[in-house]
């Protein structure tokens, strides 16, 4: 076991595994069989985009509510650790989990043959579509966020692009702002994530 713990690709892998035994245990004992039906696919979907998505807010957060707010009760001196090392790392996985958060979503609406409702905010089905079309516009406004502001601004505040110093600290103000801004839009997106299947706006 501490052979599996103490590296993360063998951590995740044994992860999978017992999530696929699991789910044939339960296939099993329900009597529901393997049909890799349309039904199935849309969960497997659904299971990728949570886990995505729990990554990307994961990371919004800790960026938010852990990194930005501690960084200056950090000694200069150890200050390059997070900026050279833990923040490169951690916006990778950020914005890619964001990456796949988006196409994810995009297949699992195609799938389930809302999309158009959504995009169109259920105008086009009653209303029906409604919460989750304005979680998934909220998504994508936070999705272009990181893409188009945020990445570029910390490439430069980073100093992974070159710049002068007032550049950087303009970059770096323009993309705490525009994280700030994606914590925000979180809030209400996840609620009406959630509340598309547990009634929320009932």
């Amino acid at each position: 076991m501490p052979g599996i713990l103490a590296n993360l690709k063998n951590t995740i892998i044994a992860g999978v595994v017992l999530t696929v035994i699991m789910f044939i245990i339960v296939r099993l004992l329900t009597g529901a069989g393997f049909a890799l039906d349309q039904g199935w696919f849309s969960f497997f979907l659904r299971w990728l985009h949570v886990g995505s998505g729990v990554m990307w807010i994961g990371l919004l957060w800790y960026f938010n509510f852990v990194q930005m707010p501690n960084m200056p009760n950090i000694p200069d001196a150890q200050k390059p650790a997070i900026s050279k090392v833990i923040a490169p790392a951690a916006l990778w996985w950020f914005r890619w989990g964001a990456m796949a958060t988006m196409v994810t979503g995009l297949l699992l609406a195609a799938i389930n043959e809302y999309l158009g409702h959504a995009i169109l905010l259920g105008l086009s089905d009653g209303g029906l579509s409604t919460p989750i079309g304005i979680g998934m516009w909220l998504g994508a406004i936070m999705w272009f966020n990181v893409w188009v502001v945020i990445w570029p601004n910390q490439r430069k505040a980073l100093g992974m692009v070159e710049c002068d110093d007032a550049e950087k600290a303009a970059a770096a103000r323009t993309a705490m702002l525009f994280s700030r801004t994606n914590t925000m839009l979180s809030i209400p997106m996840l609620f009406c994530m959630v509340a598309m299947q547990n009634g929320g706006f009932g």
